[in-house]
């Protein structure tokens, strides 16, 4: 794949990313204030989440900012980087073997257990009281997007809440972000785990930062070990989705994490690297396969 690309450093490869996304950054805050101005609701006086016009504005620019921010940088990078297809450059191509889709979402539901003791670890944490307050105005504009009426509310917020995420921050954080940081490191273990951290810490939900970082290793991997974008789609989006319904019919959880035994938050975490055995045991992907090198040594493989 070396031979098409217009820019074979990683380093300006990341230059080019960062720059796009801080132009989609620009837009998306341009974008969000044409819709505030055309809503007729006057934000000065803060935000009524009790309004559902107001929370229907709050969907829409999150819908748009989700585009701008995580979708379209990737196809600009792609385009700036690599002179053939732009779909195969982002990962868009089969899995290594069909069963490694259902194993993926079969993955993701088996590592909630695991994910919800995360979260109860990581609340054990002490964050300063800037961040706790910002944590606490997240959870409410969260629960006021998540109150539902019906089931249409339910299916809108799956797309916005779940699809989109699913789709954009695939591209972003594994298509585009993994594969320069992986190439930086030489390591794609070391790649991975970098870029999940980012992909945390970017939420700028601190509270919730090791399950999220646990889950961006898992997709990287899904990722890595499958050479589909889809897959780790698929995963996300399946993760996503169940929580965004069951938190429409049980809202409490938006705020406080449900209880986890030990044990099945061990056994959860068991099935999840059993899986992700399994998708190494198939797969063929290795650093120089992806990057066309053959300059590594077997220490620079992906070996788990």
């Amino acid at each position: 794949m070396s031979r098409h690309l217009r820019i074979k450093s990683p380093g300006s490869q990341l230059a080019v990313l960062l720059g796009v996304f801080c132009a989609m950054f620009l837009a998306a805050g341009a974008a969000s204030l044409i819709i505030y101005s055309m809503s007729g609701i006057d934000f000065r006086k803060g935000l009524d989440l009790t309004n559902p016009h107001m929370v229907n504005v709050m969907k829409l620019i999150q819908a748009v900012s989700s585009i701008l921010l995580f979708i379209v940088p990737p196809f600009f990078f792609a385009r700036f980087t690599f002179t053939g297809n732009y779909g195969y450059f982002l990962g868009f191509r089969n899995a290594e073997k069909a069963n490694m889709y259902i194993l993926a979402i079969l993955g993701m539901l088996m590592a909630m257990p695991f994910v919800i003791w995360l979260g109860h670890l990581n609340e054990m944490i002490p964050l300063p009281e800037s961040l706790t307050r910002m944590e606490e105005d997240t959870v409410k504009q969260l629960t006021a997007i998540l109150k539902v009426k019906s089931v249409w509310d339910i299916v809108l917020n799956v797309l916005i809440i779940a699809l989109l995420p699913a789709i954009g921050e695939e591209l972003f954080f594994r298509g585009a972000l993994q594969r320069i940081v992986i190439q930086l490191t030489r390591n794609p273990w070391v790649g991975i785990v970098l870029t999940a951290v980012l992909f945390s810490a970017l939420h700028l939900q601190f509270s919730g930062f090791l399950p999220r970082m646990f889950l961006g290793i898992v997709l990287g991997a899904l990722y890595w070990f499958s050479g589909s974008i889809y897959t780790s789609m698929i995963a996300h989006f399946a993760n996503n989705a169940v929580q965004v319904i069951a938190a429409s019919y049980a809202p409490e959880y938006v705020e406080k994490n449900p209880q986890t035994p030990v044990l099945a938050a061990v056994a959860s975490g068991i099935v999840v690297w059993a899986i992700l055995w399994y998708f190494q045991k198939q797969s063929t992907i290795t650093y120089s396969k992806v990057y066309e090198t053959d300059e590594l040594t077997s220490t620079n493989q992906f070996i788990a």
